[in-house]
C-alpha cells in the first residue's frame, strides 16, 4: 500500500473513532443524568413520606418542565452557535404583558394581540443579533442590556399593573368566546390529567429536534459554534444564522409566556425574573456547552425535568425560597463548572 492510500484510510479510521468518542460521551453524559434524575426522585419520594409521587404534585412538576423546556430549547440553539443569550427571560415577561395590554386595554382581538407579542419578541431577536453580529458586542453585553431595556418597556406598557381576561377592570367588557379560546390554549381536559403545557412541550420539542439534528440549519448552527473560523472559510452565512438563532429564543420565550398567561389567566410584569437561572442550569447540565458547537433537545428536555424535580421538592419540603434560590445558584455554577471540566 501506498502513502497516498493510507492516508484516505487513516483519516476514516480518525473520524469514526472521534464519532465513537463523542457518542460515547453524549451516551455517558445522558445515563448519568437519567440516573441522578431516578436519584432525587427517591430522595424526595422518602423525605416526603411518598407525598413528591402523588399524581397531583407529579402533574404539577410537569406543568412546570414545559415552561422550562419551551425556553430551554430556545436558549440551546443560541448556546450551540457559540453565543449566549441573557435577554429571554425579560422578553418572557414582556410578551404575555403585550399580550394581554393589546387585548384588554387597546380592545385588540386576542389573535391579533398574539400575533403582536409573537412580532415584538422576533424584534427584541434581531435587535440582539444585530448588535453581536454587526456591532461585534459580545452577546453577553448586548443581551444583558436588552433585558433592561425590555423591562423597562414592560413595565412602561403596563404601568406596573397585573392583568387579568377575567376581570378586565372597570369600563370595559370581554368578548367571551375569545376568552374561551385564549383560555383553551393551556386549560383542555385531556386524559390522566395531563397539563396542556406538557403536549405544547413534546409539540415544540419534535420540531427543534429536527431543526437541530436533521436539518440543514441544524448542522450548519453546530459548525459555526465548533469552529467559527473554519466556518467563514467555508462560506457558510455565520452573521445571518447567529441572527436567526437569537430570534428563535426570543419568539420560544414569547410562545411560553402566552401558554402560561393563558393557563394562569394573569400576567404581571416581573413574571419572567426567576426564570433566567433555572432555564441556564437546565440546558447546561443537559449538555449544552458554552463553548458552542455542542447540545441537543434530549439533553435539555433532561436537565428541565431535573431542575423542575428539584423546585418541586424544595417547594414541597416547605424549605423556604431562599433556599431554593440557593439550591439553584450551586447547581448553575456546578453545572458550568462540568461543563469546562
Amino acid at each position: 500500500m501506498t502513502i497516498d492510500q493510507a492516508q484516505p484510510e487513516q483519516a476514516a479510521t480518525s473520524a469514526s473513532g472521534d464519532a465513537r468518542r463523542s457518542f460515547m460521551r453524549e451516551f455517558g453524559r445522558t445515563a448519568g443524568l437519567i440516573a441522578t434524575i431516578l436519584a432525587v426522585m427517591a430522595v424526595f419520594a422518602i423525605a416526603s413520606d411518598g407525598r413528591f409521587l402523588q399524581p397531583e404534585n407529579l402533574l404539577g412538576l410537569l406543568r412546570y418542565m414545559s415552561t422550562l423546556a419551551i425556553l430551554g430549547l430556545g436558549l440551546t440553539v443560541v448556546l450551540i452557535i457559540g453565543e449566549i443569550d441573557l435577554s429571554f427571560g425579560a422578553v418572557y415577561g414582556f410578551s404575555g404583558m403585550i399580550t394581554a395590554v393589546a387585548w384588554i386595554n387597546w380592545g385588540w382581538s386576542v389573535g391579533l394581540a398574539i400575533a403582536f407579542a409573537l412580532a415584538a419578541a422576533v424584534v427584541v431577536g434581531l435587535v440582539n443579533g444585530f448588535f453581536t453580529t454587526v456591532t461585534k458586542i459580545p452577546s453577553f453585553i448586548a443581551t444583558l442590556g436588552a433585558s433592561t431595556l425590555v423591562f423597562g418597556f414592560t413595565l412602561l406598557v403596563s404601568a406596573s399593573a397585573t392583568f387579568s381576561p377575567m376581570q378586565p377592570g372597570p369600563g370595559r367588557t370581554m368578548n367571551e368566546s375569545q376568552v374561551a379560546f385564549f383560555r383553551g390554549l393551556s386549560n383542555q381536559d385531556l386524559p390522566l390529567g395531563l397539563p396542556m403545557g406538557a403536549i405544547w412541550m413534546v409539540l415544540i420539542s419534535l420540531c427543534f429536534w429536527y431543526l437541530i439534528s436533521k436539518s440543514l440549519y441544524g448542522f450548519r448552527i453546530k459548525a459555526i459554534g465548533g469552529n467559527p473560523v473554519a466556518a467563514e472559510f467555508a462560506r457558510i452565512p455565520v452573521r445571518r444564522y447567529k441572527i436567526w438563532a437569537f430570534v428563535i429564543c426570543a419568539v420560544s420565550a414569547a410562545i411560553a409566556a402566552i401558554l402560561v398567561f393563558a393557563f394562569i389567566g394573569s400576567v404581571q410584569p416581573d413574571s419572567g425574573a426567576g426564570l433566567l437561572f433555572p432555564t441556564f442550569a437546565a440546558v447546561v447540565i443537559g449538555g449544552a456547552s458554552l463553548s458552542g458547537g455542542r447540545g441537543t433537545v434530549l439533553g435539555t428536555l433532561l436537565g428541565c425535568l431535573l431542575l423542575a424535580i428539584l423546585n418541586n421538592g424544595l417547594a414541597l419540603m416547605a424549605a423556604g425560597a431562599f433556599l431554593q434560590q440557593i439550591f439553584i445558584g450551586v447547581v448553575t455554577i456546578g453545572a458550568v463548572g462540568l461543563d469546562q471540566a
